[in-house]
């Protein structure tokens, strides 16, 4: 298998390497110019150097300090031992050194900024510690740093570098932080925007499925019911023929407002009324015409039932009914609506057999399930169960479907609450 390659990431890579090498270049030469500048003045170069001390011992510590801050950036907490080499040099010589201003001073006010810029956990407070001992030590031991306005000059310059790197420091994980941040709201705001459109895109599938499943059946049925008695009853085939404008007309009026919701949420249609529970007694009597005896209960008080929660009872109702007319062979259903106090239940119960629901509603069934569905599987009614399902979900509520003794129940219960 060929292995995918970002090359943005390659990109990317090389661009940091870049950045690291050019920093290296700078350290090493800053170190050097210290360096050179440090070793000149410790043989007498500029007259700064004060003290009796070897020139020799001092180039021999300018040197090693520059080696260390060529590597400030790469390796900083190395930079405590800028501070420890010199002291190191002063306990050896037993005081007896000279103090610079470009071999020491300039050395560690750029070790102590590089310390508290880019040093991590306690390498900063480590080298700052290292830097005022060795201040010390040369405050006690060395006469040419004891005078009063030396002093103030020295432990002035090193604690304005530490403070200078330090607050660089934080300014840059201030920035940082906000920028991860920014990117984890873009991040999350897309991730819902994601979810959002899925969540749409599910719910329009659901109405669209229920609009058409539903008007579909009746249609076939009344179809059906017109092709049988054409010749021997042309009233009832017309009468069937009516039935199906009106399913016909009823699902294209449904299906031109959900298109008018999607395309203009101030269109008159998008804003129309969504079916609630004052339709389903219209809905049994629809499916009456066609001729499946349905038997409708009602009790508690559906008024005061939340519009959502209304439509989902519309759709569950809806759903169950149009399946009762394509997978089962039984000629009566029973439809009960419960609006308690705290629940709503929703029973719908028909005497079909389970012979056809085996190609039916058992295959629909399996594939809400997981399980894998037949050749001959039948994919509306699957999606239809689903779809029930969900609706009773997003409410809080569960639905269950299956066979039982006497035919084959739906039933969900939803929490008046939660809507």
């Amino acid at each position: 298998m060929r292995r995918y390659r970002d090359p943005m990431g390659s990109q990317r890579g090389r661009t940091v390497w870049r950045g690291r090498a050019w920093w290296a270049v700078q350290d090493a030469a800053l170190a050097l110019v210290l360096a050179i500048a440090g070793v000149a003045e410790a043989w007498g170069v500029f007259g700064s150097a004060l003290g009796d001390g070897s020139p020799v011992v001092s180039t021999l510590g300018v040197v090693a300090v520059s080696g260390v801050l060529a590597l400030r950036r790469r390796l900083p907490r190395l930079l405590p031992a800028v501070f420890l080499l010199w002291l190191g040099i002063g306990v050896f010589t037993l005081g007896t050194m000279q103090a610079m201003f470009w071999g020491q001073v300039v050395p560690f006010m750029l070790a102590l900024y590089s310390a508290a810029r880019h040093g991590r956990g306690r390498s900063p407070w480590l080298g700052a510690g290292a830097a005022a001992a060795t201040l010390l030590f040369g405050d006690l031991f060395m006469p040419a740093l004891q005078g009063i306005d030396e002093i103030l000059f020295h432990w002035s310059v090193c604690v304005l570098a530490f403070a200078v790197g330090w607050g660089l420091r934080v300014s840059e994980s201030r920035a940082v932080t906000a920028a991860l941040r920014a990117s984890l709201a873009e991040r999350e705001a897309r991730e819902h925007s994601e979810a959002a459109v899925a969540s749409e895109r599910s719910r329009i599938a659901r109405e669209l499925h229920d609009i058409l499943a539903h008007s579909v059946g009746v249609m076939v049925v009344q179809a059906g019911a017109a092709q049988a008695v054409v010749d021997d009853d042309p009233d009832q085939a017309r009468q069937a023929l009516a039935a199906i404008r009106a399913a016909g007309t009823s699902s294209l009026h449904e299906v031109r407002r959900v298109v008018a919701l999607l395309r203009d949420s101030d269109a008159p249609d998008g804003l129309a009324p969504q079916p609630g529970m004052a339709g389903i007694e219209a809905l049994v009597c629809e499916t009456r015409a066609t001729g499946l005896e349905v038997d409708l209960e009602v009790s508690g008080t559906p008024d005061d039932i939340p519009p959502g929660l209304a439509l989902a009872a519309f759709r569950i109702v809806q759903e169950s009914l149009t399946n009762v007319r394509k997978h089962s062979d039984g000629g009566r259903a029973r439809v009960t609506v419960r609006c308690d106090a705290e629940t709503l239940s929703i029973d719908v119960h028909d005497n079909g057999s389970g012979r056809q629901r085996a190609t039916g509603i058992g295959e629909a069934r399996a594939e809400v399930d997981g399980a894998a569905p037949g050749a001959s599987s039948a994919r509306a009614s699957g999606h239809g169960l689903i779809g029930m399902r969900e609706r009773a979900e997003l409410y809080g509520g569960r639905l269950e479907a299956g066979m039982v003794p006497d035919g084959f129940r739906v039933r969900a219960v939803i929490p008046r609450d939660s809507a």
